[in-house]
This record gives C-alpha cells, sequence and structure tokens, in this order.
C-alpha cells in the first residue's frame, strides 16, 4: 500500500513524464526484484548467502580463470534466472520508449528482461547473460547453451564458452559507456530507479546529467538522494504502475 506522501509525489512524476520527450532512466537490480530476482546487496540477496567463498569472489575475471568449474556451477545457479518475466517497471518503459518519451534504458542488470519487456535502445552496462561467446574463434552462443553444459561448457573448437557479463576486474565496454554518457548529458529528465548507486563506475554516470529534472525511485537511501528534485521511496513497479 502506497503512503499519501508517496501517491502526491508519483502524480508530480506523472505530470513530468506528460511533460517531458527525453526521459532517460538509469536502473539497477531493485528493477529485477519484484520479477524475482535477487538483489547482490539486499538482506536475502547473494552477499548475504553462505557459501566457500564471497559471491563477489566468485563473480571475478581471476576467480572463473582460477577456478572455471566452480564459477559456472554459481553463475548457472545464481546469475541465470530464466524463469524470470518483465514486471510493471519493464513494461511501463518499453510503453513510454514507444511514445517516444523514453530516449534509452541503462541498465546494470543482466537478466535481458528490459528487452523481454520490448524495450528497443537498451545499454546493459554490465553485459547480459543471453549473449555467451567462445574465447578463441568468438563463436556465439544462447544462454541454454551454458545452462545445459555440464561442467565449464566448450566450443566445437575446444575452447570455453564465456558469458558476456562484466564481471569484477574487467572494464566496462567503451562503446556503451560513450552512449551512456550521451545520453544522460543529453537527457532533460533522468530517472534513477532501483540502484543504490554503490557500484563504480557506472553510478559514476550520474555526473553527466544537466538537466531539468533528477527522480530517484528506490527503497533504501543512496547518493544522489539530497540532488534529487523527485525522491520516492517505493517499489519501482508499484510507481511505475501509477504512471
Amino acid at each position: 500500500m502506497l503512503h499519501e506522501e508517496s501517491r502526491e509525489k508519483i502524480q508530480k512524476l506523472k505530470k513530468i513524464v506528460e511533460e517531458s520527450d527525453n526521459i532517460v532512466f538509469f536502473g539497477g537490480a531493485g528493477v529485477s526484484t519484484e520479477s524475482g530476482i535477487p538483489d547482490f546487496r539486499s538482506v536475502d540477496g547473494l552477499y548475504n548467502q553462505q557459501y566457500k567463498y564471497p559471491p563477489e569472489v566468485m563473480v571475478s575475471h581471476s576467480f572463473y580463470v582460477s577456478h572455471p568449474e566452480e564459477f559456472f556451477d554459481f553463475y548457472k545457479k545464481k546469475m541465470i534466472a530464466l524463469e524470470a518475466k518483465p514486471n510493471a517497471a519493464h513494461l511501463k518503459l518499453a510503453d513510454l520508449e514507444k511514445q517516444g518519451k523514453v530516449k534509452a534504458v541503462i541498465t546494470q542488470n543482466i537478466d535481458g528482461l528490459h528487452y523481454a519487456a520490448g524495450s528497443k535502445e537498451v545499454l546493459e552496462l554490465h553485459g547480459s547473460v543471453h549473449r555467451n561467446y567462445c574465447e578463441s574463434c568468438r563463436k556465439s552462443y544462447p544462454v541454454q547453451y551454458i545452462v545445459d553444459a555440464v561442467g565449464v561448457p566448450k566450443c566445437e573448437c575446444g575452447a570455453t564458452v564465456k558469458p558476456d557479463v562484466v564481471l569484477y576486474e574487467e572494464g566496462l565496454d567503451p562503446v556503451t559507456m560513450q552512449k551512456t554518457v550521451q545520453y544522460i548529458r543529453n537527457a532533460e529528465v533522468l530517472i534513477i530507479g532501483g540502484t543504490s548507486l554503490a557500484v563504480y563506475p557506472a553510478a559514476g554516470f550520474i555526473d553527466y546529467f544537466n538537466g531539468k529534472h533528477l527522480i530517484v525511485i528506490n527503497m533504501d537511501e543512496t547518493a544522489r538522494d539530497v540532488h534529487a528534485d523527485l525522491l520516492i521511496n517505493e517499489r519501482i513497479g508499484e510507481v511505475f504502475q501509477q504512471i
């Protein structure tokens, strides 16, 4: 149930959205938690589950290289969620793009749910579980190939098939970064949703925003709350359902 104060804020958000045709959305794990995908840092998220190694170690590049079998075991169990479906936030963003209002969705998530919802201009800062490629011959493989593989997935050429996701210790794709900066810099409205803005370099992109309205929708505090024109501490799916 939404608070009265939140309802008033959502009405303000609705008005801003109605009056703008240059909105950029920047989202994180909180956008997908309502689709049943756990957040890394929440109470029941991956950081608080017990493993032989901490999750941030298990999704690092060095662990991928030194412990490939354990990496893929963890990755398949915890990072792929093929049963997840887009929620109200994903669907509304796709709808607003069709209306010509949302110019781009920038996401830190790797689940592909924005594409599944129908969004076209999606910048996946940390890659996607749906893209996988051979480290040697670069042949592409679907996510199901990774899921079905026993142990370490191998290409027909014999090399390892690596998920196209940005692991800890790896850099972001330069082209995606360049596009992200461009969209944020040119945006009239920037909506930040479902992210604590704790992960860099992704969180640093917000510094490029110089538009009219900065809106933050997140259950917990973020580093940008003080700069926001509008701050809504509610679940993002619930908020977008009201727009």
